[in-house]
């Protein structure tokens, strides 16, 4: 349970910093840069939290991060609409890791508010129902 309380305290605070991002005082392809990188490293600790919540509190293994997402919609982590826009998430995380042009950055750039959004509401998910599991035990 501790190593689950570490990753999710982990992919809040990188929630936190993609979150910071519109407060930077940066040249726009700078900022992109840094909100899509941001958005990465956020993704991977989101999703690899409810890996380990899924894992943890519901007994399901879940490998991959759109298994995971699959898996925390089935649990209600996720709405249906959040699970369509954490599949979205996970297909412009791989674009991101494997190809990169200005044009794809700039989409996938458009996109981080909402999958920021959709990032906070599956971390506070999480949250609830890690605190719902301790207060039964």
């Amino acid at each position: 349970m501790e190593r689950l309380n570490t990753q999710l305290a982990a992919a809040s605070k990188a929630l936190d910093s993609l979150s910071a991002v519109p407060s930077l005082s940066l040249p726009a392809t700078e900022m992109r840069d840094v909100a899509i990188m941001r958005f990465i490293y956020t993704f991977e600790a989101v999703w690899k939290a409810a890996r380990l919540l899924l894992l943890e509190v519901e007994g399901i293994e879940a490998n991959s991060p759109k298994a995971t997402v699959r898996e925390s919609f089935r649990v209600g982590l996720l709405s249906e609409k959040e699970a369509e826009g954490a599949l979205v998430m996970a297909d412009d995380r791989n674009l991101t890791v494997h190809v990169y042009n200005e044009q794809l950055a700039d989409q996938i750039n458009g996109r981080v508010p909402g999958h920021t959004a959709c990032l906070r509401s599956w971390v506070s998910a999480m949250g609830k129902r890690l605190k719902e599991f301790k207060a039964t035990k």
